[in-house]
């Protein structure tokens, strides 16, 4: 019988694991080891190291496609292996540093024009992924923003989404995420780290600075509605069940959120996280987006309740579109082929 932390990832996260990439069959085998929560880390490494040595062999005969598609597999395993994993040091590192390592073998593969881009942030660097689509000079740009324990490394297939209807993507890892998180916390004011990086991706020319989206999922979907209140460059966001203060969904949270967002914030017992959650507000923050948003939840959400998202919609007033679906989890990975469609045409049409 798995410990309950185990059942509780298991129960709170299979579909987006499926839904991110992860195979489904993979995700049944490498759980179907897991008894302890302490093995959940190094099993998730076993299985994408299977896919890591699949793809340095199909390398080895040219087979790129094969290849790639092995690397950004071996990253996400590596990736879900330590998403949410603090109790080891030691093994969140090294699993974090192959997700890294893999995922850049894979995005050469596939997408050769895929950049890793570094940006200084107060002391510390911002990593993230541009990818650009194809055959277009000067494409609108997306924004994509990570949650608490999301990485860019986890948006490969989400980004495609966007490739494919013309707009370019940069997946960030800001404050308290991925590579950054090495060095930093969470912020409230994540608006600082998004306005960095659009000072940086700006000044290129093979993007278009006059059209620039947000979309956010989960803590990404309070971070985008707040960067959008603080920097006009932005021309529309969406936020995916991200919290109107999370502080409010504490209680409600799963044991290994909260243990995520107390080792990502920096807290130092479990009271000060949640004084710090508190911080996480767009109380006085949302009144002040002038730019379309919208707000896609599931009423089925075990993490963040949907009636936040009712209270960021009614802040922000008419600039605001609610998209609530009665069979969406968190971050409706469950249905997937509704939420992510409709975040990338809904962004189109509003960048023009």
């Amino acid at each position: 019988m798995a410990d309950e932390r185990v059942e509780a990832a298991i129960r709170n996260w299979a579909p987006r694991f499926t839904s991110q990439g992860v195979d489904y069959n993979d995700f049944f085998r490498t759980t179907a080891r897991v008894e302890r929560w302490e093995e959940w880390c190094r099993e998730w490494v076993v299985t994408g190291d299977v896919h890591y040595d699949l793809a340095a062999k199909a390398g080895l005969k040219g087979n790129g496609l094969s290849a790639g598609e092995g690397y950004i597999g071996a990253a996400l395993c590596y990736h879900f292996g330590k998403f949410v994993f603090q109790d080891s040091h030691d093994e969140y590192m090294s699993a974090s540093q192959k997700a890294v390592e893999a995922f850049a073998k894979g995005l050469r593969l596939l997408d050769p024009t895929g950049e890793r881009v570094e940006i200084p942030f107060d002391g510390a660097t911002m990593v993230g992924t541009l990818r650009r689509p194809p055959g277009l000079r000067s494409p609108a740009l997306i924004l994509l923003l990570p949650g608490l324990d999301s990485t860019k490394e986890e948006f490969f297939y989400w980004e495609n989404v966007f490739l494919q209807r013309g707009l370019a993507t940069f997946s960030l890892d800001g404050p308290g995420q991925g590579e950054c998180g090495y060095h930093t916390h969470i912020r409230p004011d994540y608006e600082a780290a998004v306005s960095t990086a659009l000072d940086a991706l700006t000044q290129r020319n093979d993007l278009d600075p006059n059209r620039i989206g947000l979309a956010g999922v989960s803590l990404g979907g309070y971070y985008a509605p707040r960067a959008a209140a603080f920097d006009a460059r932005v021309k529309a966001a969406v936020g995916n069940c991200g919290p109107w203060n999370f502080a409010e969904c504490w209680e409600s949270l799963p044991g290994l959120t909260r243990a995520a967002f107390r080792y990502h914030s920096g807290a130092t017992s479990d009271e000060d996280a949640k004084a710090r959650a508190h911080r996480l507000s767009l109380d006085g923050v949302a009144q002040k987006i002038k730019q379309p948003l919208l707000i896609i939840h599931g009423k089925l959400d075990r993490i963040i309740p949907w009636e936040q998202a009712h209270k960021i919609v009614n802040a922000v007033g008419k600039n605001a579109e609610l998209a609530m679906f009665e069979n969406g989890n968190h971050v409706c990975n469950n249905i997937p082929y509704i939420y992510r469609p409709l975040t990338a045409d809904w962004l189109k049409e509003k960048l023009g």
